[in-house]
């Protein structure tokens, strides 16, 4: 579908976008995202997103890392040959692997063995399996539009990337965020697909190393929320390790949040 990219920008309206280039990925291959040269407004982030079904085209809100603004995006730091098709990967089999590996205890951890499981608790090193869906209480694509207008705060290139739904974007783009959990962005997008479908999450925004999701359906009871809290921790346990603290006071934060952020130190 990467090829087809500069078919699908042409079939744009006239004047639908503002200047922009292809960008031309590190790894050699061709362009897999169209990128604005400036930051954008959220109305536009809206109206190609609702486009998306025509165009074939998901809008993403992109932003590099604060030091060096150009990094990943308008320095072509993707790798796209590199990442598999989401098609290959289960999540639940990806989340309960992770889960795995971030509660085994490592060589490097001189925590108690009762402070370790603490962070995790009320789970331990048990996986408790993908929680339930949850019940809408927004439609995503209003959600996802006014996340996309909380976004903006910060300046935000505009991203257009040729994908069938928001979570393949971070394959087809060759996104390498998770690089120190995962080198194969197909694994991460099979597990925002399955969040898609259970929790109405939309892809918005992605930095260097950050990613942020709009979430229709949240969990609403701490029970339910820890569980989501589960697959979060096995997904980026950094949001727990150097965020909340613990699984539990993590599960609070997400309790009824229509928004999900995650960054891979």
């Amino acid at each position: 579908m990467i090829r087809d990219l500069p078919r699908l920008l042409g079939s744009l309206p006239p004047r639908t976008l503002p200047p922009g280039r292809l960008v031309e990925p590190e790894d050699g291959g061709p362009p897999p995202y169209w990128l604005s040269e400036a930051p954008v407004g959220a109305a536009l982030w809206s109206r190609l997103r609702s486009q998306h079904r025509q165009s074939g085209l998901w809008p993403l809100l992109l932003s590099g890392l604060s030091s060096e603004e150009t990094r990943p995006w308008a320095d072509g730091e993707v790798f796209p040959a590199g990442m598999s098709s989401p098609d290959r990967h289960d999540a639940a089999e990806l989340l309960a692997r992770w889960w795995t590996a971030h509660t085994r205890p490592d060589r490097e951890d001189i925590r108690p063995a009762a402070e370790r499981a603490s962070v995790t608790a009320p789970f331990g090193d048990r996986w408790p399996g993908l929680a339930v869906p949850g019940d809408a209480s927004a439609s995503p694509d209003e959600s996802a539009d006014q996340y996309a207008e909380f976004l903006l705060f910060k300046p935000a290139r505009l991203g257009l990337v040729p994908a069938a739904r928001g979570a393949d974007t971070l394959a087809v783009s060759g996104w390498s965020g998770p690089l120190n959990y995962t080198n194969d962005s197909g694994e991460i997008s099979a597990v925002v697909r399955s969040w898609e479908d259970r929790f109405g999450v939309r892809v918005v925004g992605v930095g260097f190393d950050t990613l942020h999701l709009s979430v229709a359906a949240p969990p609403t009871s701490i029970e339910h929320a820890c569980q989501v809290a589960a697959e979060h921790f096995a997904f980026c346990p950094d949001n727990i390790w150097q965020g909340a603290g613990t699984l539990t006071a993590y599960a609070e934060r997400i309790r009824g949040a229509h928004s999900w952020s995650f960054w891979w130190d």
